[in-house]
């Protein structure tokens, strides 16, 4: 016996298809929501985590900021500290100085050279004087610059000729000058001294 199907099977079929399709976009748009939504989900986890870091970032550097600023305080605190026990060094090491001076001077001053007035400003001597001769002059920044090591760069400002009285009746032809020179410091002096004991080693 033959079975002839008088129904419309093709739009069943075609039925079928269509809900299956459809069936189908929604669990794959279903899929797609979730994956959408966990990514959404693990992007923002790992941006709050980064955020967590940022904060912990900031509040470190701004603990830092105010240790610094406290370093940089006691670094200044620090520098005012050894300037002033350097002045006060230098004080002390200066106090001599003068005598130091003086006595170098009686020193070193060639025969026939003589001082009129002398002024220390700081560290510099300015002297004025006459010689007899402008040969005697260049005895005497000779021996300012070599002969004492209490005493530096000597410079001639200028030397004139000009005429002393020596007696009522007698007037003599001179050198004046104006030098000036600088003091070294007791430390300086006593550091050179250890640098040419340790140079003769």
């Amino acid at each position: 016996m033959i079975l002839i199907n008088l129904l419309p099977h093709r739009e069943a079929a075609r039925k079928k298809r269509k809900e299956s399709f459809q069936a189908s976009m929604v669990a794959a748009a279903l899929v797609g929501a979730l994956a959408c939504g966990a990514v959404y989900m693990f992007y923002q986890y790992k941006i709050d985590l980064q955020a967590g870091r940022n904060a912990l970032l900031t509040r470190e550097i701004k603990a830092l900021d105010v240790k610094i600023a406290d370093v940089a305080k006691i670094d200044a605190e620090i520098a005012a500290l050894k300037a002033r026990q350097k002045a006060v060094e230098d004080l002390q090491s200066d106090r001599n100085l003068p005598v130091h001076l003086l006595n170098e001077l009686v020193l070193q001053l060639p025969d026939g050279v003589y001082i009129e007035s002398l002024k220390q400003q700081e560290q510099t001597v300015q002297i004025q004087g006459i010689a007899q001769s402008n040969e005697r002059v260049s005895e005497l920044l000779n021996s300012l610059a070599t002969k004492t090591p209490w005493l530096s760069k000597p410079e001639l400002v200028e030397v004139v000729g000009t005429t002393t009285q020596i007696n009522a009746k007698e007037r003599k032809r001179v050198a004046g000058f104006n030098l000036r020179f600088g003091l070294v410091r007791s430390s300086d002096v006593e550091q050179q001294a250890n640098n040419a004991q340790g140079l003769k080693k």
